[in-house]
């Protein structure tokens, strides 16, 4: 079946577009493509693109589960789970406690509180 739409990109609201494209553009490798302080991009090594919209008064959601959940996350392929979980402290994101997947996938969050998970490469 041949379908109507190509898909463009993904976009997260924020409070500080810069900030959160700098965060991922770092954590992927990817490149900042559009800087302003109301949006950003960051073009993926693999070519997609991820987009950062400022929301005035936004909230993080809350996981696993509380008066936000999430609607959707991101799933990032990784090499070795603590060194991206370390990197992603480094840069200014956080872990969960709640870690379903412990063994094949950490969930961390983004420093605007986005929920994403470190999934571990299938070799």
């Amino acid at each position: 079946m041949s379908g109507i739409a190509e898909f463009a990109a993904v976009t997260l609201d924020c409070p500080e577009p810069p900030a959160l494209a700098a965060f991922y553009a770092a954590l992927t490798g990817g490149e900042i493509t559009y800087d302003t302080p109301e949006a950003a991009a960051v073009k993926l090594p693999n070519g997609l693109d991820v987009y950062f919209q400022g929301v005035p008064g936004h909230r993080a959601p809350t996981w696993p589960e509380g008066d936000r959940p999430q609607q959707f996350h991101l799933d990032l392929y990784v090499d070795d789970l603590d060194k991206a979980e370390a990197r992603v402290a480094e840069l200014g994101g956080g872990t969960f406690e709640f870690q379903p997947g412990q063994d094949r996938w950490r969930v961390l969050s983004d420093p605007a509180g986005h929920p994403f998970c470190a999934c571990l490469r299938q070799t």
